[in-house]
């Protein structure tokens, strides 16, 4: 079969790792996925679309195949789930790589998300789930801390200090995230991309995180992009502002997290996005995290 990747794998790859890389590897890409399939004895049933923003994810008779390039760090994923093992994440399936960056997962239900709940018990079932994914790291691990993975967010932030839309809360977000780390943290596993969208439905447990950018720190960080899901719903409606802050104080109660930390997280990620969504002429997106960031 053709493996054509989704345009949104395309776009998201060019947008975060640049456009030359992105460009080499999905040249290699149809290649690789049939290399994958033929050396695991499996056939594809069908590309999953829109599937994910970096990685290729083919679906196969029990199971999904799913190919990353190595500058997005699938061996990082990997040792995440294999270090969780099923609880609360989707289980890996095979120790080992067939070819490097691809993973053999269970097979899950991805037409069905926490997205697809009334957003209370969306949010209610994500804590749960989350709350499964906070560990101790195993020993000797790979992972980078929220200090590291944050220092390299908040370089090209710097840039838009001065724009006169962004800028307030570009310095806001920056000295926030300074404050943060000036305070001793804990250090545990952490999923990094954790929202309703990454919260599948399955049938060993109702609901499975995937997709993970793991690293190490504390968890009021990894609650921090669960707290703007739906972003565009909590604008449009006309106490948009007032929900947002009362969902920061509810999932930091629910999960005995510090408002104020989580408060703060969820103010820098906001920011680092909008000014990723700038840079990549993604305006619309970006005056919606612009305007949430602005009710925290």
């Amino acid at each position: 079969m053709a493996f054509e990747p989704p345009q949104r794998l395309v776009r998201a790859l060019g947008e975060t790792y640049g456009d030359a890389a992105a460009a080499e590897w999905l040249k290699a890409l149809p290649e690789l996925a049939q290399d994958t399939l033929d050396r695991s004895g499996l056939v594809a049933e069908r590309v999953m679309a829109p599937g994910g923003r970096s990685s290729l994810v083919v679906l196969v008779p029990d199971g999904v195949v799913k190919l990353a390039p190595a500058f997005a760090r699938p061996d990082l994923e990997r040792e995440a789930l294999a270090h969780w093992s099923g609880w609360g994440a989707v289980r890996l399936l095979a120790p080992g790589e067939p070819v490097p960056g691809a993973l053999l997962l269970e097979r899950l239900h991805p037409e069905v998300s926490l997205r697809s709940l009334p957003e209370a018990k969306a949010l209610l079932e994500a804590a749960d789930t989350v709350r499964k994914l906070w560990v101790e790291p195993p020993a000797g691990h790979g992972f980078e801390s929220v200090a590291e993975r944050t220092a390299r967010q908040a370089a090209p932030m710097e840039a838009y200090r001065a724009d006169p839309e962004a800028g307030t809360l570009v310095t806001a977000a920056l000295e926030a995230r300074t404050e943060l780390l000036a305070a001793p943290a804990e250090a545990l596993l952490l999923h990094g991309q954790f929202r309703q969208g990454k919260v599948l439905a399955g049938d060993r447990a109702p609901w499975l995180a995937v997709g993970p950018e793991p690293l190490v720190g504390e968890r009021a960080y990894d609650l921090a992009r669960l707290v703007r899901d739906r972003v565009e719903d909590l604008v449009a409606a006309s106490a948009g502002a007032s929900a947002a802050r009362r969902r920061v104080n509810k999932l930091a109660d629910s999960l005995e997290l510090d408002r104020d930390r989580l408060r703060g997280w969820t103010l820098f990620r906001a920011v680092e996005s909008a000014t990723r969504a700038l840079t990549a002429g993604r305006r619309a997106d970006a005056e919606l995290l612009l305007e949430f960031a602005g009710w925290l």
